[in-house]
């Protein structure tokens, strides 16, 4: 799958992380960090909520493959059989403009 967002050139000034979604890496700021609360997966956008984050594109195309993947068992560090996750703010969040929170197409 392409890549989406700008990927970080090597050095310390710009953190990058892992979409759970496509798996491509990214600049921290071309994510939306993700959070467990209890077995809910809610969206982080200002990323200041505590806990675990899981990163993912802005992408209705990464929320996809997330759930098609199983990620937020293993990306929370919950156990195998903690399934039934609730995503339903993530994708209001990703479906709320026709390309995502941002209204970017996708690279």
């Amino acid at each position: 799958m392409a890549r989406r967002g700008r990927v970080a050139e090597d050095g310390p000034d710009r953190p990058v992380r892992t979409c759970v979604g496509c798996r491509s890496r990214a600049v921290q700021s071309d994510l939306v960090r993700m959070v467990a609360v209890g077995t809910a997966v809610v969206p982080d956008v200002r990323g200041r909520r505590p806990g675990r984050g899981a990163y993912l594109h802005d992408d209705r195309r990464c929320l996809e493959l997330a759930e098609r993947r199983r990620v937020w068992s293993r990306a929370y560090r919950r156990g195998p059989g903690d399934t039934g996750w609730d995503v339903t703010q993530v994708a209001a969040l990703i479906g709320a403009t026709p390309h995502g929170r941002t209204g970017r197409l996708p690279r």
